[in-house]
């Protein structure tokens, strides 16, 4: 599938392997493939995140991102659900933090003395599906290449954590759609 990504898309996947090994991660997951897209420009997805603002708020989508690495890669919305059974998510992540050090539920973090990683880095099963999904709108969309805004699509539409920071940013995938496709208005060309 790599052979079908274009130059832009093909630099956001080894850009998010970059994130992944600067945070000592044991895989590539999908918050780096967010990252990296951030990190772009003048790609059809970085004037979609342009158009919508988001590049300015970078700090805020990344201390978002901190803070559900923080709760173990749980999205606010399985904070609330867990809530809802009587769970206080928030009491258990500081036991464990006392007790292990902050961010022990990282659930990307490499502890120990094989914490330096060399070689090949793994992408999660959520970093694939992301990859995978970008294909399927790609061809949706009748595209002959996945480009970098396939992969914004994709992050945007699947749920989870870079979905729910997108959306608390403004960036939804109807408005990343409109961006890239909508009548009459600024389109990425």
């Amino acid at each position: 599938m790599f052979e079908r990504f274009t130059k832009d898309a093909r630099a956001v996947v080894t850009e998010a392997v970059a994130h992944s090994e600067r945070a000592g991660a044991a895989a590539v997951d999908e918050t780096h493939l967010l990252l990296a897209l951030l990190d772009r420009q003048g790609s059809r997805g970085s004037f979609a995140l342009m158009s919508l603002g988001l590049p300015a708020r970078r700090t805020s989508v990344e201390e978002a991102l901190a803070e559900a690495r923080r709760r173990g890669g749980l999205s606010r919305a399985d904070a609330d659900a867990l809530s809802g059974l009587g769970i206080d998510l928030s009491g258990i992540v500081s036991r464990v933090e006392e007790a292990h050090g902050e961010g022990a539920l990282n659930p990307g973090r490499r502890r120990g003395p094989a914490a330096r990683w060399s070689g090949h880095r793994p992408f999660t099963r959520d970093a694939k599906d992301v990859l995978t999904e970008s294909l399927r709108i790609a061809l949706a969309n009748r595209d002959r290449r996945i480009g970098d805004e396939h992969l914004l699509l994709a992050l945007t539409a699947r749920p989870g954590v870079p979905a729910e920071v997108l959306a608390d940013h403004g960036v939804t995938h109807a408005s990343v759609w409109r961006v890239l496709y909508g009548e009459g208005e600024a389109k990425a060309g």
